[in-house]
């Protein structure tokens, strides 16, 4: 299977992240509309998943050129990483938002923390498993008895349900955050997402038709992913920011999206800055990615807002994997910043 970008997304779609900023006001009254130059400017955090990349440009953009500043913001973007958790910022108050999964943050609330979805990025799965087809791997069956990577915590879960959906069995070994171990023959099948370590495996001299590629999306897998979450506390105690930090993000990912080549110079910007190797092809394949996967979906539906049915269906599967004992409710999971479905 060889994947590549049809149309534009940003041709398929109309940008409507008004949409989802105008349930704020519905919901907890108008926002203020005095100049932000006569208010003293509102500090906001927000820790991401990882460390500086493209996956990540919006928020990049949005800081870098002075989006939140004209919305009254005085913004800080802490980089995620192995030793930052962004649930552990939130929790401890070191950060005042978090890009976290759809999947992570149910669990999380299940548990008791008491966070709140205030806008979906990315709508569904971009996870892949990938094998060499010269290892013979060409159907989901063929994995049986393989060596599969497989990243811990809550990334176990989408691969899984696609292992149990198809009743096989395999020899799970632990994946690092690099390709390495596929690439030296470590383990048959990897696990990759499709704006990162697949192209990167492209990068490495692998050419697509000598892979076989199995799209979680594409075999009814499809957990949406990296949304933004804040405390429900947060949203409570100044809804008003919570709206105004909302809208400059997306207002963020509109400008990288209609200037790609000025957001991964941003970005590439960053990653020099915290010393993170940058390669321009590599961002802005992950750019491009990226704006498949956020604005994939119904037309009419407003960018930023989380399906009431991907959530349960997420959920349930969480559930059925014994990862969480009941499903939070979809209108206190969102707060009610989302539109009634």
């Amino acid at each position: 299977m060889t994947i590549t970008p049809g149309k534009s997304a940003a041709q398929r779609r109309p940008l409507l992240w008004m949409g989802v900023v105008l349930l704020f006001t519905a919901v907890f009254g108008p926002a203020h509309h005095t100049p932000a130059a006569e208010q003293p400017m509102k500090k906001v955090s927000l820790i991401l998943l990882w460390k500086p990349q493209a996956q990540f440009a919006g928020y990049y953009v949005a800081l870098d050129k002075g989006i939140y500043t004209r919305h009254g913001l005085e913004a800080t973007i802490i980089p995620g990483g192995p030793d930052r958790s962004p649930v552990a910022f939130l929790q401890s108050g070191k950060a005042d938002y978090a890009v976290l999964w759809l999947s992570s943050a149910i669990q999380q609330r299940a548990a008791g923390m008491k966070l709140v979805n205030i806008a979906q990025l990315i709508q569904r799965s971009s996870m892949m498993l990938v094998a060499r087809k010269s290892s013979g791997i060409t159907t989901p069956e063929d994995m049986a008895g393989k060596k599969v990577g497989l990243w811990g915590g809550v990334l176990t879960v989408p691969p899984r349900a696609f292992l149990n959906k198809y009743n096989i069995k395999v020899r799970e070994v632990p994946q690092s955050y690099t390709v390495n171990l596929f690439l030296r023959g470590g383990v048959e099948v990897a696990s990759v997402m499709w704006y990162n370590e697949y192209h990167t495996l492209l990068l490495s001299g692998l050419e697509p038709d000598e892979l076989a590629v199995f799209s979680l999306h594409d075999y009814g897998i499809d957990f949406a992913e990296d949304g933004l979450y804040t405390l429900e506390k947060t949203l409570r105690r100044d809804p008003d920011r919570v709206a105004a930090f909302v809208r400059a993000s997306l207002e963020g990912w509109e400008y990288a999206f209609a200037h790609p080549d000025e957001a991964v110079e941003i970005v590439i910007k960053y990653m020099r800055e915290a010393r993170v190797p940058a390669n321009r092809v590599h961002q802005t394949w992950m750019l491009d990615r990226m704006r498949d996967l956020i604005l994939e979906g119904d037309p009419a539906a407003p960018f930023g807002r989380l399906d009431k049915s991907d959530y349960k269906a997420v959920a349930a599967v969480l559930r059925e994997s014994g990862l969480i004992q009941t499903i939070p409710d979809y209108p206190v999971f969102t707060g009610g910043t989302h539109a009634a479905q």
